[in-house]
């Protein structure tokens, strides 16, 4: 690898290896040491094609989860099979590797500047910006790039759009899905919202069992299958499916609650 080759959005490969390299290096721990991490389907990981891979997963908080997917995902292309034990795996890091991320967040400071660097595709929100809710137009710009994100390799996505559970999808991701016909590939996560601050940069308590479940890849069938019936697909494979309010427990429910009245607490008093 030439020392200044690019990738399709003009990073320089050696520099993101080193970004990554540091980010996995600094917050290994967070993972193996104050909080511990469980991790299913690693053979799964090391079955995909090395292109156009799709990852849907549910969101907890901004960086810490798709932090932890690219410690989980490197660790199982290097043969460690659901452990991120030993960082040396960190060293050789998949370079074609992106997460989907909010154009807004991703500018906001110089460590989101390098995250951005490091992997994030960034794309305008359509429903947000600037803490009011808002109703605009996709950019088609941002549709392509995640497509480029796809043709060079591995995307991850979010396709709530935010770190609030039981929120519906963005259709948007059933239009790329159709568009790009990628390999899908459901990831549920837990546990990070109760161990991390809602950016995921601050632990916020110690402890704590997180846990990463990659699933098989969805049967879809890209020509026929409507955008809905794709949406509800990742509803149930990502677990966010509104039937899961059903059984979820007393005592989860009123915890996502506590969190979101705090939350609107804070918000009114910053006005």
């Amino acid at each position: 690898m030439g020392i200044f080759k690019e990738n399709p959005f003009g990073h320089i490969l050696f520099l993101k290896k080193w970004l990554i390299r540091l980010i996995g290096l600094v917050t290994h721990s967070r993972y193996k040491r104050f909080n511990s991490l469980e991790i299913e389907g690693s053979d799964i990981i090391r079955s995909l094609p090395e292109r156009n891979v799709l990852f849907v997963s549910n969101h907890q908080t901004y960086f810490a989860d798709v932090v932890a997917m690219f410690h989980v995902f490197n660790a199982s292309l290097k043969g460690r099979d659901n452990n991120i034990k030993n960082v040396g795996y960190i060293w050789n890091p998949k370079l074609n590797m992106y997460y989907v991320a909010a154009a807004e967040t991703m500018k906001k400071s110089l460590l989101t500047k390098i995250f951005a660097y490091a992997g994030s595709v960034s794309v305008e929100r359509t429903w947000r910006a600037e803490g009011k809710d808002i109703n605009r137009q996709v950019k088609m710009s941002d549709i392509s790039s995640i497509g480029t994100a796809l043709k060079d390799g591995w995307v991850i996505t979010f396709p709530q759009g935010t770190t609030t559970p039981w929120k519906p999808l963005r259709k948007g991701t059933a239009h790329i899905i159709k568009k790009y016909k990628p390999v899908v590939v459901p990831v549920v996560i837990d546990g990070f919202r109760r161990s991390f601050d809602k950016k995921g940069l601050r632990i916020k308590k110690k402890g704590i069992l997180q846990s990463i479940v990659i699933k098989e890849p969805l049967d879809i069938d890209y020509e026929n299958e409507s955008f809905d019936s794709i949406i509800e697909k990742l509803e149930y494979a990502i677990e966010q499916h509104p039937s899961f309010l059903k059984v979820i427990s007393k005592k989860d429910l009123m915890a996502y609650e506590e969190e979101n009245e705090l939350r609107r607490y804070r918000n009114r008093h910053k006005i």
